[in-house]
């Protein structure tokens, strides 16, 4: 069913975004952009009707209070599953304004999927290794520009900017390889957001920092999200303000770039201790 409604919602975004593509025009972009928008909104009420479905599951949210689909959102999120972004999708949906993810490249050969966030200008990602980068120069920085050319799109209606910062799903196999200092996530990644911020500037009116969790399906909540298994989400949600200092050139100045990583590094390790929190208290309950 999650197949089904996701195709259902894709075709017309996908046919929404040839048009755009064909007349670019800024009343006709404005007007097919918010069509978009619409089916997205549609595909998240679809997918809250399966999730209701499923007579096990239970969310324990805090912090939605506040929210309005009128202001503009950097949001940042933990990445621990699939799930995570119809979690963010159906919770979010009736609070700020229609989520556009920062996606890895390989999504956008994903089929249906792929197009209908090329449609609603979701940025694609390209990582590339160290090594890689030492032998194609190049290629540094063209996330960045990517990010700037999406973000100048989001300028012209509210919209939430959401971030994976860790750049990847937590597994284990991962955690080692990248030598996190954290027991729950894998480091983060600051250039995506450090970039949104300069460019949208002022434009954003909060940062939602949030952190999510399935502690009764730690292992694989996406497929027990599909097979209706999962029986527990826990969202909790901090609006913070986005302080003036947080604005700046993270390519070029080296000050800016360390205070920015390291205020994302903190931020971080009061999620990491949260999640340890809330995974202790789903073992002692046990």
């Amino acid at each position: 069913m999650t197949i089904l409604v996701t195709i259902f919602c894709s075709v017309p975004i996908i046919i929404a975004g040839i048009v755009k593509l064909l007349l670019p025009v800024p009343v006709i972009w404005r007007k097919v952009s918010r069509f978009c928008d619409f089916m997205m909104y549609c595909w998240c009420e679809g997918l809250a009707v399966l999730l209701h479905l499923n007579p096990h599951l239970q969310w324990e949210v805090h912090g939605l209070e506040g929210l309005s689909k009128k202001n503009w959102y950097l949001l940042i999120c933990n990445h621990r599953s699939w799930a995570d972004i119809v979690v963010l999708c159906v919770l979010f949906r009736k609070h700020i304004p229609m989520n556009k993810y920062f996606l890895k490249q390989q999504l956008a050969w994903v089929p249906f999927l792929g197009l209908a966030c090329w449609a609603l200008d979701m940025p694609f990602m390209k990582r590339y290794s160290r090594a890689y980068l030492l032998r194609h120069p190049e290629r540094r920085g063209q996330d960045v520009e990517t990010t700037r050319r999406s973000c100048e799109k989001f300028r012209l209606h509210p919209t939430t900017i959401v971030n994976f910062v860790e750049g990847s799903r937590f597994t284990q196999e991962k955690h080692q390889q990248t030598h996190s200092t954290f027991q729950n996530l894998l480091p983060p990644k600051a250039a995506g957001i450090a970039m949104a911020l300069n460019v949208l500037g002022k434009q954003f009116d909060k940062l939602l920092n949030v952190t999510l969790c399935y502690p009764d399906n730690n292992r694989q909540p996406f497929f027990d999200m599909l097979s209706g298994k999962l029986t527990r989400i826990v969202v909790h949600v901090d609006l913070q303000p986005i302080a003036d200092e947080l604005h700046g050139d993270y390519i070029n100045d080296k000050s800016f770039k360390r205070h920015f990583q390291q205020w994302l590094n903190s931020l971080w390790q009061e999620k990491d201790r949260l999640l340890t929190s809330l995974m202790s208290s789903q073992r002692q309950n046990k």
